[in-house]
């Protein structure tokens, strides 16, 4: 907000920073004229009518607190924008600026570092504690906890009275809300209490891993645990501001917040880095303090304000060698065992959360658990608790979305998730999304109906971010999108590289800002990449045969030729090092679209689906949807094209994750191309001697034909910035027609006369044309768009003769409700097209001169069709000329899912 903007009775001034809990401003009250410090909450959380009601509520509480050592609330203002705390406007420094000051030329990393001279004289430091020790005694007394105590959040006004900042606000972050899980009753669910986390909240911590680590480095065990934090736990935030007050570090450091949180559960401050002028009982008020047992911790404020006023003019102790605490093995074991739990880590507000579990030695236990059987074996998630997991089975017939709890032994459909895939969960466990019906959708788990996020084109995965952003894949073509979770426009969140048409199935890392996709390209530019929301830029990190997932530990896991793999982040987060090391040799996964195979919780806990690599073939049906046998051998065969005679098959194969063409027959497969280039959707020729296909060996995906024996070279037929593939070649072998994707429009219908002339549009509109089959005369044009909101089938007339775009053409929708990918029946009388849900259609037309009649629709069967539910992966099922189907199947696939915990790698086991 600029000067002179006004909230109620107060003026803004200047701004004073920011940090997670929201904006601050210097103001002016105008009717008492004191001037306050205004923090104005974040959107996320200020428009939540429930959660700020109830802040309203505790912030009476706050506003009670009366002391000399706490900044006090003023009051809370709201106006139609904008919600805001008014408090008390403290000058001076904190206790963080006094120790970089203290340090020297100095940032705030320069107190993670080796212990120095940095610290400040001891009877200042001890006076400020003091000071702070009142304050929590009396906070504590009025039931406040402050639970984000740290140097950046106590300042020291010029005459040396300490003042406490934003006591109690990381409990009003989310008090009063229930993070049980789905369909349990009883208390809270601790593990994800938001109100027990610390909170970022001042400048001095507002860079990178530096503000991670300011609030890990003061978290008490049972707060990096998740547990609930009370009195006890501001006492050891207090233990760790008094000895950085006097040594110039913080007695835990780590080089990133899991090394930080495994020091705070495990390791021991160094002792000896204490001045040695430091009296004997402020070594062991700071040794209680840093009890790990909360029972054997300092119990109250009041014990730690007596104990520093105590024994004031006592002389040095004698610095003597470090000692363990924990010396008894037994308890040793205890604290080993606590390590296992994960650090809970709220930023800003607290509403959002960073998990990062903590290495231990626990021995590594995979369980398989049952499921229905799933059309879909690759659409499943872990909750972020990893306590519930979420995934696709087939229920009367019908795919969708089930949820189980890994504590109970059955699974629950969710209604509403019909025909769902590629499931996410929100990072807070409460809400889900998924892909259905070409839109993003997501479900509240607390109830209600589904709502439509996002129109999608393809899906092809997406990443929830505990900022409230979405990274969304667009298809098979272009970058990953950036929008807001709850809804919005999208706007491009990578860019793509030369060579490069497509990302997708991205992945956050813990960090929240950094994120793992695949990249489809070619060769040495498709893989698995790393990509930042701060940064449209990307960095390959290896050639995978599957997108990526991250591990504890810094590990990134993929599939390279059939086997689950992982490599380790070097330090600078953009490069893998090391050997790979396995994880899984026996699993599912699809060598077409490229999902990853495993999904890990944020405590680390992973699953991934035990399986076969492909369960897909070819078969044949007839008109009742008869099996009548299969079509040469299995394998991952993408959309099928009849041969003229019917004899052979036009394929494109996804091995290794490279794609060819290839021609199959009931004996033999001949591969059509073989190079590092994706060759994809092959069309035949009139005469079949010939296969039209694209090829991204230029870059972006062309036109080109080549023999159908393979022999012989390839000839470019049309090239352009955009990325296009070949739909139908008419039977009189004049033209070609395309789908080309602009990035303005979208996908549009494109004609390519064969005898030299340039392409040109059918159909160019803000919406999507894709299709455009002859009819056997080559009169009719089928195609079909989503300009209705769905996608409908349509058929006109085939312009050929110089038409454009813009000249006006009758058109008459086939469809009733909702399809895509048509072929013409061999008479020209009828039109077969596939429901959005798979079900085959049969409609007939009555031609009548220039019009075009459609009858009612026909539904003949509904096969286990492979990408039923997905617009990009074209028509997989042809028909012959006799009225006889060939699909391209998938079997409902009746695997576990493989649970992990304890993930280490072998060097580590």
């Amino acid at each position: 907000m600029t000067p002179g903007t006004r909230i109620g009775v107060y003026e803004i001034t200047g701004s004073l920073g920011a940090g997670g809990m929201g904006e601050v401003y210097r103001a002016t009250d105008t009717t008492l004229g004191r001037h306050v410090a205004i923090k104005v909450l974040p959107d996320a959380f200020a428009h939540d009518a429930d959660r700020l009601a109830r802040f309203e509520r505790e912030a009476k509480t706050l506003a009670a607190l009366n002391h000399p050592y706490i900044a006090h609330v003023y009051g809370f203002e709201r106006s139609a924008a904008t919600q805001a705390l008014v408090m008390e406007l403290v000058e001076g420094p904190t206790i963080a600026d006094l120790l970089v000051r203290r340090a020297g030329p100095a940032d705030e990393v320069r107190r993670a570092g080796p212990p120095g001279p940095a610290g400040l004289p001891l009877d200042e430091s001890l006076h400020i504690a003091t000071q702070i020790a009142e304050a929590l005694e009396a906070a504590h007394e009025q039931g406040i906890v402050h639970r984000d105590l740290k140097p950046a959040n106590i300042k020291v006004r010029p005459d040396g009275t300490v003042k406490v900042l934003d006591f109690g606000l990381a409990k009003l972050v989310d008090v009063g809300r229930d993070f049980s899980p789905v369909g349990h009753a009883g208390p809270k669910d601790q593990a994800y209490a938001l109100s027990q986390a610390a909170t970022i909240t001042t400048p001095a911590l507002m860079t990178g891993a530096g503000m991670i680590l300011g609030t890990a480095a003061y978290m008490s065990p049972e707060q990096a645990k998740g547990r609930p934090a009370d009195r006890r736990s501001d006492l050891w935030s207090f233990g760790c501001v008094l000895y950085e007050m006097l040594t110039g570090s913080r007695p835990f450091v780590g080089e990133d917040v899991a090394d930080t949180l495994a020091a705070v559960l495990r390791g021991e401050p160094d002792w000896s880095a204490l001045p040695s002028s430091t009296p004997a009982h402020i070594r062991q008020l700071l040794r209680l303090c840093l009890e790990r047992d909360p029972k054997k911790r300092l119990q109250s404020a009041g014990d730690a304000r007596l104990r520093l006023t105590e024994e004031a003019h006592a002389g040095p102790e004698p610095v003597t060698p470090p000692v363990a605490l924990h010396s008894d093995p037994r308890r040793a074991r205890v604290w080993q065992t606590a390590a296992t739990a994960c650090a809970v880590v709220a930023v800003g507000l607290g509403v959002y959360t960073l998990w990062q579990p903590v290495p231990v030695d626990l021995p590594e236990t995979r369980t398989e658990i049952v499921t229905a059987s799933t059309p879909d074996p690759n659409s499943f998630a872990i909750s972020p608790d990893g306590r519930q997991v979420v995934f696709v089975a087939s229920a009367d017939g019908a795919p969708q979305l089930w949820l189980r709890s890994l504590a109970s032994t059955g699974a629950v459909p969710l209604p509403g998730t019909e025909n769902a895939t590629y499931p996410l969960w929100a990072p807070d466990g409460r809400a889900i999304a998924f892909f259905a019906d070409s839109k993003l959708k997501r479900l509240d788990l607390g109830g209600g109906q589904p709502q439509v996020l996002h129109d999608v084109v393809g899906m092809r995965g997406a990443a929830w971010g505990a900022d409230g952003v979405l990274l969304l894949a667009q298809g098979t073509s272009g970058p990953l999108l950036r929008m807001p979770a709850s809804g919005g426009a999208a706007v491009p969140a990578t860019s793509l590289q030369a060579g490069q048409n497509n990302h997708r199935f991205p992945v956050f890392l813990p960090d929240g800002r950094r994120f793992l996709f695949y990249a489809l390209g070619s060769e040495g530019t498709a893989g698995l990449h790393m990509g930042s929301v701060d940064s449209s830029d990307v960095v390959r990190l290896t050639a995978a045969d599957s997108a990526g997932a991250y591990l504890p530990g810094g590990w990134v896991a993929w599939v390279q030729q059939g086997v689950l793999l992982a490599r380790q982040l070097n330090s600078a987060g953009d490069a893998l090092t090391g050997e790979p090391v396995r994880i899984a040799d026996t699993l599912s996964y699809d060598s077409t679209t490229f999902a990853p195979v495993l999904s890990v919780a944020a405590n680390g806990t992973a699953i991934y689906r035990a399986g076969v690599v492909s369960d897909r073939a070819l078969r044949r049906y007839d008109r009742q949807g008869k099996d009548v046998g299969a079509f040469g051998s299995p394998g991952p065969a993408i959309n099928p094209r009849l041969s003229p005679d019917g004899s052979r098959v036009a394929v494109f194969q996804t091995i290794q994750g490279n794609s060819d063409v290839w021609v199959l027959d009931d004996v033999r497969a001949v591969r059509v191309t073989a190079d590092g280039a994706s060759e994809q959707f092959p069309v035949w020729s009139p005469d079949g001697g010939r296969l039209a296909f694209r090829s991204n060996k230029q870059g972006v995906f062309d036109l080109f034909v080549k023999s159908a024996t393979g022999v012989g070279g390839e000839t470019l037929l049309f090239a352009s910035t955009q990325d296009k593939s070949p739909v139908d070649w008419s039977r009189d072998n004049r033209y070609l027609t395309f789908v080309s994707n602009d990035p303005k429009t979208g996908w549009d219908l494109w004609v390519l006369p064969l005898d030299g002339r340039a392409p040109f549009a059918v159909r160019q509109t803000p919406f999507d044309e894709r299709g455009g089959v002859f009819s056997p005369d080559r009169r009719w044009l089928s195609l079909h768009s989503n300009y209705s909101g769905r996608y409908e089938v349509y058929v006109r007339p085939a312009p050929l003769e110089g038409a454009t775009a813009s000249r006006p053409a009758p058109e008459w929708q086939i469809s009733v409700n909702g399809g895509w990918n048509s072929k013409w029946r061999e008479d020209g009388r009828a039109l077969y097209f596939q429901g959005l849900d798979g079900q085959l259609m049969e409609v007939p037309l009555t031609i009548a001169g220039s019009e075009v009649r459609p009858g009612t629709p026909v539904p003949l069967f509904r096969p286990r069709l492979y990408g039923a539910n997905d617009v990009n992966l074209g028509r997989n099922w042809d028909v012959t000329r006799d009225g006889r189907f060939l699909i391209n199947t998938t079997s409902d696939v009746v695997s576990p899912l493989v649970v992990i915990q304890n993930w280490q790698p072998p060097a580590a086991r």
